[in-house]
């Protein structure tokens, strides 16, 4: 199984967008599935509000696992984990027109009312897997371009 194709069997099994998209990429960095699964959790829904989409928060962790900065006086490293941010996030709007949550699905999770609207056209289980693939795609190909 491809990470798409895993990432997708986990949102598809009871795990938010942001679950799905870090933990195919953690457990490469030595992060265990089941940390990576909590670490994430909270993110998923633009951390229920409707915000960032989970999928891209857990992309820009992912980046930050892999080419974060971590020694204070580092700042050419910290530059470049920022600029590859900026990039997923321009690549993840050409493909969506937004990184919103509340933008990708029409309606705001985090208002009862929409929550209940987005659920029943089953939104969840039409636009969120497509957000999980492209940044799933996104980033496999800002890892292979920048090694």
């Amino acid at each position: 199984m491809n990470r798409v194709e895993r990432a997708i069997d986990l949102f598809n099994n009871n795990f938010n967008c942001s679950q799905a998209v870090f933990t195919v990429f953690a457990t490469d960095y030595g992060i265990s599935e089941e940390l990576a699964l909590k670490l994430s959790t909270s993110f998923g829904g633009g951390a229920r509000s409707g915000e960032m989409c989970g999928a891209v928060s857990g992309a820009l962790m992912v980046l930050g696992l892999r080419y974060g900065h971590f020694i204070a006086e580092d700042n050419e490293q910290k530059q470049k984990v920022y600029s590859l941010g900026q990039e997923f996030v321009r690549r993840f709007k050409e493909m969506n027109n937004s990184i919103v949550c509340r933008d990708l699905l029409g309606y705001d999770l985090s208002k009862e009312d929409e929550y209940e609207i987005i659920a029943s056209k089953g939104l969840f289980k039409t636009i969120c897997p497509n957000m999980v693939r492209d940044a799933v795609n996104i980033l496999e190909q800002m890892i292979c371009e920048y090694e």
